[in-house]
C-alpha cells in the first residue's frame, strides 16, 4: 500500500517509523516531511494546510490511505477533502477536529454531558474578561480558544498576569483570530497525565499512558512549549485511575460526540490532571501528542497499519492491540531561545546515539547537510526493561548531539521516578 502522511515534526517522524515497520506498506510519502523522515519516506513539498494541493496529489499518485496528522490539517478539513476524493484516512472529519479547534466546544461538551473538568467562564469582550479577572480566584488559566501551536495556554500568577495574557491574546492578536475568543478557566492542581487513544467513534482503545514536560526548563520553570520532553508509562496513573477514567471520561466523549452529530475517528488525546478531587480533563487533542507519539508507538506491538485501517473501517472493537512490557523515554533538543525567538539554519552534529532513535521535529536538508529549522529540532527517544534505562540511553545519546544554540532539560523522567 501507497501511504501518504502529512506534515513536519517528531509525530509525523513517529508515524512513518511504526508505518514503514508493516510489511503491508510498499511506498511512505510525507508532505512536507523533513530532513529525518526523508530517510525513510519519499517528501513532497506540498504544505500539510494546502488541501487542494494534498488532494490533487494523492489522487494522482494513487495513494491508498492517507494520515493527516496534525492539528491544523485535521481542523481545515483534510479527512473531508481526502475521503470525498475517494481516498480512505485516518483522522476525524472537519466538524469532529473542533474537539480541539476550539476550547469553547470541547469545554461546552464537558459541562454538557457531565465530563468531569475544570470550572470556566467563556469571554469575546476583552473588557468583560479583564473585569472577570478582578474577581476571580488566583492563580487561573488563559486560554486562546483556536489553535495557537501549543503555547495559547497561560497559568497566570497574578491578576496582573492573567490581565496582560487577556491583552495579549484578544486584543494584541498574539495568536491572531484563535485569540478572537478565550476561556478563563480554574487552575487545577495535581500530576498530569497524556492518554492517547484509538477509537473508531464507537469503540474506545486507550494507549499506553505518557507525562509531557511543558515547561521550557529544569524544575518546570519557564514559559510552556509544545513539549520538551515525555516518559511513558506514567507511574501516577493507577490501573484505578485508569478504569475510572475509561467509564467516566473516556467512553462519554465519544458517546457526546456521536450525540452531538460529529463522531469522532482517529487518535483522540486526553490531556487530565489527577486532582485531590479526582481525575479531571484539561484539555482535548484530536491527534497524536507531539512529544507523546515519540514514546507511545514505539512501545507498540500491533501493526500501526491494521489499527489504521480498522479505525477508519469501525471495526476497532475486533482488533486486540497489544504493547511491550517496557518503559520509553523521548529528551527534546530545542533551538535557543525557544518558544520565543530562535534562529534557524544551523548544521547538526550527529554523534553515536546507541539504542536510542533520533526523532526529526524541526529540520531540513541543505546542501547535503541537516540543518535546525524550527523551535523543536529532535527528540531523542530510547525504550527500556526500566523508566531509569531508558532515561540513561536517552540522555547518552543526547550528549552526543551538537549545533549551535542547542539546549535541553535535563530533569526529563526525574518526577516520575519519584512518584514511582
Amino acid at each position: 500500500m501507497k501511504i501518504l502522511v502529512l506534515g513536519s515534526g517528531g509525530r509525523e517522524h513517529a508515524i512513518i517509523r511504526a508505518l514503514a515497520q508493516s510489511p503491508r506498506v510498499t511506498k511512505l510519502y510525507a508532505a512536507p516531511g523533513n530532513g529525518g523522515i526523508a530517510q525513510l519516506a519519499e517528501c513532497v513539498d506540498i504544505a500539510a494546510t494546502d488541501i487542494e494541493a494534498v488532494r490533487d496529489f494523492a489522487v494522482a499518485n494513487a495513494i491508498d490511505f492517507a494520515v493527516p496528522a496534525g492539528d491544523s490539517p485535521l481542523v481545515a478539513g483534510a479527512v473531508d477533502a481526502l475521503e470525498g476524493a475517494g481516498i480512505p484516512c485516518f483522522g476525524p472529519n472537519k466538524a469532529a477536529a473542533q474537539i480541539e479547534g476550539s476550547k469553547v466546544f470541547s469545554k461546552d461538551l464537558m459541562r454538557n454531558y457531565n465530563i468531569p473538568t475544570a470550572g470556566y467562564e467563556v469571554f469575546d469582550d476583552a473588557a468583560a474578561a479583564l473585569a472577570y479577572l478582578d474577581t476571580c480566584a488566583i492563580p487561573t488559566v488563559i486560554k486562546a480558544d483556536g489553535l495557537a501551536l501549543g503555547k495559547g495556554v497561560i497559568i497566570a500568577q497574578t491578576r496582573d498576569e492573567a490581565k496582560l495574557a487577556v491583552r495579549e491574546i484578544m486584543l494584541d492578536k498574539k495568536f491572531g483570530a484563535s485569540g478572537n475568543r478565550i476561556v478563563v478557566e480554574e487552575f487545577l492542581t495535581g500530576p498530569e497525565v497524556s492518554v492517547l487513544s484509538f477509537t473508531d467513534g464507537k469503540t474506545v482503545v486507550p494507549m499506553v499512558s505518557s507525562m509531557d514536560h511543558k515547561r521550557a526548563l529544569d524544575g518546570d520553570k519557564g514559559l510552556n512549549t509544545g513539549g520538551m520532553g515525555v516518559i511513558a508509562p506514567n507511574p501516577f496513573y493507577t490501573t484505578e485511575i485508569s478504569t475510572w477514567c475509561e467509564v467516566n471520561v473516556f467512553t462519554p466523549t465519544i458517546e457526546a460526540m456521536a450525540a452531538e452529530g460529529c463522531p469522532f475517528k482517529g487518535c483522540l488525546y486526553f490531556g487530565l490532571m489527577l486532582t485531590p478531587n479526582g481525575p479531571r480533563v484539561i484539555e482535548y487533542n484530536c491527534r497524536f501528542g507531539d512529544p507523546e507519539a515519540q514514546v507511545v508507538l514505539p512501545l507498540l506491538n500491533t501493526d500501526l497499519l491494521d489499527i489504521f485501517e480498522a479505525v477508519q473501517q469501525e471495526r476497532l472493537a475486533e482488533l486486540d492491540i497489544q504493547w511491550k512490557d517496557e518503559s520509553a523515554c523521548c529528551v527534546v533538543i530545542a533551538s535557543g531561545g525557544y518558544p520565543e525567538k530562535y534562529s534557524t539554519g544551523h548544521a547538526i552534529s550527529f554523534g553515536d546515539a546507541g539504542d536510542a532513535f533520533v526523532y526529526h521535529a524541526g529540520t531540513k536538508l541543505a546542501g547535503g547537510d541537516i540543518v535546525t529549522a524550527g523551535g523543536r529540532v529532535l527528540g531523542i527517544t530510547a525504550t527500556g526493561a526500566s523508566l531509569q534505562q531508558a532515561m540513561n540511553k536517552a540522555y547518552a545519546a543526547v550528549d552526543n548531539i551538537h549545533f549551535d544554540g542547542a539546549f535541553y532539560r535535563k530533569d526529563i523522567g526525574q518526577k516520575a521516578l519519584q512518584g514511582s
